[in-house]
């Protein structure tokens, strides 16, 4: 998709799903929010939708973005022909590009949604997500990580590491053993 919207919108839209930011917060990034050098943005609390201040650890992809950003303007960082962007980025072009991409029924908001998801199949933890997203508790980020069940499969493999033989019991079928289940419990 990216590779179909303008260029303005693709990098807000790379930027959202690197940092998981809101559409409005990408909008209304100001300049004095943003360290380059410490790969830091933050979010004040009165442009936050939980009321809190948000920090935003910028990985490289996001200081990527930025960096294509310098100069545009001086006091807001992404832009459309020079001028603060004030109006909904979900704009024809994005409803073009998701088309032409052939992608149906996608809003901004599910940017935020991609970001969650890809960091909890890259492994990050409950906590450090939930930090990450600003969200106020561990179930919101439930709402926004969805993990398909063989993005699990590496989770249920560690156990393999331990060996076939498992807190004492050998690995084998219930057939295999000739046994009921009641015998193989504890």
């Amino acid at each position: 998709m990216r590779r179909e919207l303008p260029a303005h919108l693709a990098d807000m839209a790379v930027f959202s799903v690197a940092t998981g930011l809101r559409q409005g917060n990408v909008k209304g990034l100001e300049w004095k929010y943003v360290d380059l050098e410490r790969k830091h943005a933050w979010i004040p609390g009165s442009k936050h939708k939980n009321g809190k201040a948000h920090a935003v650890p910028l990985n490289e992809i996001a200081c990527a973005v930025l960096h294509k950003q310098l100069g545009k303007h001086p006091v807001k960082v992404f832009t459309f022909r020079g001028e603060p962007i004030t109006f909904q980025a979900s704009t024809k072009a994005w409803t073009a590009a998701l088309k032409r991409a052939g992608i149906e029924d996608f809003r901004w908001h599910d940017l935020r949604h991609t970001f969650a998801t890809w960091h909890r199949q890259a492994g990050t933890p409950t906590h450090q997500l939930q930090k990450l997203g600003g969200w106020k508790t561990g179930s919101m980020v439930e709402r926004y990580a969805h993990v398909a069940p063989e993005a699990l499969q590496g989770a249920a493999a560690r156990l393999d590491a331990l060996g076939t033989d498992v807190l004492g019991y050998v690995l084998a079928t219930v057939k295999d053993q000739g046994a009921s289940p009641n015998e193989l419990t504890p």
